[in-house]
């Protein structure tokens, strides 16, 4: 619980970040919020001005946790490994915390608020593919493809969506390699 004294946009974001872990993005309300808080709801309007504004600072964090991750996972490596490092950081994430990956926005350079955050995590990106010489449309791309091989692997993995017996690392490991190819042949 939030002792009343210490409620901060930071301390009510931490909060409904618990919520999210718990019950998901769908289970994020401001009266939930609250309770946890132990404040009435109308408190809550000091520190967030609306389940909307809450909604987009718990996408913030994600994308911060995550550009944080990235980053230590590329630090020091480059081509290849630096990109099945981020791949590998990024599944991770997905799969070890699903609900939360599900307050991740998926256009942040298009809210006012997002738009620092999920630049940072963009830039990342940009910066492990460079290794292959890609600039411009041709990391926009590299960069889209990436994150819909990530994201669409790892969503189905944390649901539960591969019943198949094959190993799913052994798989993920394809996707990789499909994917360096295909920038190999970009470069």
């Amino acid at each position: 619980m939030v002792v009343k004294k210490s409620l901060t946009p930071a301390a009510v974001v931490d909060v409904a970040l618990g919520i999210v872990d718990e019950h998901g993005l769908e289970g994020l309300t401001l009266a939930a919020v609250a309770q946890r808080c132990e404040v009435a709801t109308p408190s809550l309007y000091k520190h967030v001005a609306s389940l909307g504004e809450l909604k987009a600072l718990v996408g913030v964090r994600v994308l911060d946790d995550m550009t944080d991750r990235f980053t230590a996972a590329v630090l020091g490596r480059a081509g290849d490994e630096a990109v099945t490092a981020l791949m590998h950081a990024y599944r991770a994430y997905v799969t070890a915390s699903p609900k939360r990956y599900s307050a991740m926005p998926m256009d942040p350079l298009h809210d006012p608020i997002q738009k620092a955050a999920g630049a940072k995590q963009v830039d990342v990106m940009f910066a492990t593919l460079r290794g292959y010489g890609l600039e411009g449309p041709a990391a926009v791309h590299a960069a889209r493809r990436l994150r819909v091989l990530v994201h669409g692997f790892a969503s189905i993995e944390s649901a539960g969506g591969f019943g198949l017996p094959e190993d799913l690392d052994g798989t993920y490991d394809q996707l990789i390699q499909m994917y360096l190819a295909s920038l190999r042949n970009e470069s």
